[in-house]
């Protein structure tokens, strides 16, 4: 049962990750998610140090706020400063993961958060924290719950705001046009990669997140033109790297969440070789085959 659990929990976080994940690459801000994995964690101890609890919807507020915050920053030195994309991501995260770490160690007595906890994760804990009732009942892994919410949560936003989210993916300059705030759903995307992250802080950690926002998208994006097919390739291959992860790590009896992220990456490399529309193997063949025609002599 423990084994199911853990799949179950890592599978629905990777379709959260993936599905948000799907809008980044497409928007050329696969690396923005990495800034915000980063700079939630001041958000995420100052609201502990607000509100006193470990609870996770404050933290997922905190960490809100500060994704939020990190994508405004993104823009502001990218726009007024005239910085590159890649220079102004840089700054930003890596100054407020670094504000992150000198709270945590200030308040290290007060928060019941540490480097390694926030950098790594560990989902092979899920099966004993457990969500235990008034009553005493057994109402199952706490984590589950906490990656079911999110996975609806992220599903109804992106329901309700597909069209906006759509046009300011693949035309920002015509959904401006049409009346579509581009800022706007730029801020609510990035929000909800920002809770997602945290929500997923406990379970795989804040640098394994990153690569289950970018490797299943991008997987899928090697097997598809099609967006909607994208998204659910992008499910399914999230669930295929779960399963296959958990069963790598028990062989290898490594990380668990390293392994799945593993796997993420060697079906990135068998669709980047082999994929019918991208695969360079395959284009070399197809190569090959119109050139010995070419060469063949006419009867």
């Amino acid at each position: 049962m423990d084994a199911v659990y853990i799949i179950l929990t890592s599978s629905l976080f990777a379709i959260s990750c993936g599905l948000l994940g799907c809008f980044l690459i497409l928007r050329k801000m696969a690396m923005v998610g990495d800034a915000i994995s980063h700079a939630v964690l001041p958000g995420i101890v100052i609201a502990f140090l607000i509100t006193g609890t470990r609870d996770s919807f404050e933290m997922i507020i905190g960490a809100a706020l500060l994704g939020i915050l990190c994508t405004f920053l993104i823009e502001f030195f990218n726009k007024k400063a005239k910085l590159q994309t890649d220079a102004a991501i840089g700054v930003t995260f890596t100054s407020l993961f670094a504000l992150g770490v000198i709270l945590i160690s200030v308040f290290a007595g007060q928060v019941d958060l540490d480097q390694e906890c926030v950098l790594y994760g560990e989902i092979a804990y899920v099966p004993i924290d457990l969500w235990i009732s008034d009553s005493g009942q057994n109402m199952g892994p706490k984590a589950l719950y906490v990656s079911a919410l999110t996975l609806i949560v992220n599903i109804l936003f992106i329901r309700v705001g597909f069209k906006q989210l759509y046009l300011t993916t693949f035309d920002p300059a015509f959904a401006a046009t049409t009346g579509i705030s581009v800022a706007l759903w730029n801020y609510l995307l990035m929000g909800s990669v920002s809770m997602t992250t945290v929500a997923a802080f406990d379970s795989v950690g804040a640098i394994l997140v990153v690569a289950l926002l970018v490797a299943p998208p991008a997987t899928a994006y090697l097997l598809t033109d099609n967006f909607k097919k994208m998204m659910l390739i992008t499910c399914g291959i999230a669930i295929i790297i779960s399963i296959l992860g958990y069963y790598l790590a028990v062989l290898l009896d490594g990380s668990i969440a390293g392994a799945v992220v593993t796997v993420a990456g060697i079906l990135f490399g068998l669709a980047y070789l082999f994929s019918p529309s991208s695969g360079i193997l395959l284009k070399r063949i197809n190569q090959k085959k119109e050139a010995e025609k070419l060469a063949m002599p006419k009867v």
